[in-house]
């Protein structure tokens, strides 16, 4: 044990304490906000429901796999990206045939089934992606405003982005995208590719309302216009914004809203959670909760622009935009300036296989600021050493 007092202390030394801080904060704060909304689900004798023990189980286990994974030199997870591009793309071919749907949206089979236990393979993707495509940003680093670079990125890109679009996830194609936007941005590519691509995209959405978009994606858009036409789209996002608007400045209290606890926000635990938070702790509990999530982000992007290797700079990067591409739609439906878009707030929202692979990639922000620090020289005296030269 005395052995190895010296490498726990250093590393509990080298652990980024601020950061851990704040997704512990987060965690504790989405678990709370789980259990809440999942209360009016208990059955006589019940004192917790699955969903929120899932997500205790879940941040738990994540919290340590974050620093398990944080002990393993980013050097060496960043070298395997061949191999973890190809079984992200495995995964995201098995999901494609051996996909299941929720009961609500039978076109998105997004979620893989292993008897009561469900896992959403594209959130596991989203890290693997962000190691492949930082990687690939740093091999073409000094030729990336060439074409034919920019192709190759696009390519890269669209691979996982076209997988999870045929598996009906538009939800997480959006973030890839914002995702693959802030890492060409923050990897040097030229402001006028970036106003050709929205020119483009605007030229085009003619286009994609009449031959992308389905009908009941396109009544989530007509929704924000005219909400008493599309009653039962609108529905989730009124209901929403009644439940924010009764918090007030302080709340109804923890497990006293009237919204949340008698479940009448549909899916209050997972994408609607932030309308739970506004009711239950108010407009200071929702800024708390969003200065947490800022924060986290801001850390992570001070780690990756002290980071001394391109790629891992830029793997902080993404690993900060997916988290804030995620807040960003995410409130903006709970809040409805967006249309309904299945996207979980980041440490809040239920799901187990959510919160894990966000902690893996959490996990993968700490060991690039763990193995980025400068360590002390260690002292140490050679003697008796003759050469050739001694005489000279």
């Amino acid at each position: 044990m005395k052995k190895l007092f010296p490498y726990i202390k250093r590393f509990i030394a080298e652990t980024d304490k601020i950061l851990l801080a704040l997704i512990t904060a987060a965690s504790v704060f989405g678990v709370l906000m789980v259990h809440s909304t999942t209360r009016c689900l208990l059955e006589d004798g019940q004192f917790i429901s699955r969903d929120a023990t899932v997500m205790i189980i879940a941040a738990v286990l994540g919290l340590v796999i974050t620093l398990v994974i944080s002990a393993i030199d980013h050097e060496l997870i960043m070298k395997l990206w061949p191999i973890i591009g190809v079984g992200c793309i495995g995964l995201m071919i098995i999901t494609l045939l051996f996909g299941v749907a929720p009961e609500s949206r039978p076109d998105a089979r997004s979620w893989l089934q292993f008897g009561s236990v469900f896992f959403q393979p594209s959130e596991l993707v989203k890290i693997g992606y962000v190691i492949t495509f930082s990687m690939h940003l740093e091999l073409c680093r000094d030729t990336i405003n060439q074409l034919k670079s920019l192709i190759l990125l696009g390519i890269h890109a669209m691979i996982p982005v076209g997988l999870v679009i045929l598996t009906g996830d538009m939800g997480s194609a959006l973030v890839f995208m914002f995702m693959t936007l802030a890492m060409l941005y923050l990897a040097g590519l030229h402001w006028g590719y970036f106003a050709c691509g929205g020119a483009l995209i605007v030229a085009s959405s003619p286009l994609i309302w009449m031959y992308v978009l389905n009908d009941f994606q396109k009544a989530r858009f007509l929704a924000l216009l005219r909400p008493d036409e599309y009653a039962a789209e609108s529905y989730q996002q009124l209901k929403g914004l009644n439940a924010l608007g009764s918090g007030g400045f302080f709340g109804q209290g923890l497990f006293k809203g009237t919204y949340t606890q008698n479940g009448i926000v549909p899916e209050s635990e997972n994408d609607m959670i932030f309308t739970a938070v506004g009711e239950e702790t108010g407009f200071i509990g929702c800024l708390i909760a969003l200065g947490i999530l800022f924060m986290i982000c801001y850390k992570m992007f001070s780690i990756g622009k002290n980071s001394r290797d391109f790629s891992t700079q830029l793997a902080c990067y993404g690993i900060a935009a997916m988290i804030a591409t995620q807040v960003v739609i995410n409130i903006g439906v709970c809040l409805m300036l967006l249309p309904v878009i299945g996207i979980t707030l980041p440490f809040f929202s239920a799901g187990g296989s959510s919160t894990l692979c966000l902690y893996v990639g959490v996990g993968l922000v700490f060991s690039i600021s763990r193995f980025n620090r400068s360590r002390e020289a260690v002292n140490f005296r050679v003697s008796r050493i003759s050469t050739p030269f001694s005489e000279f």
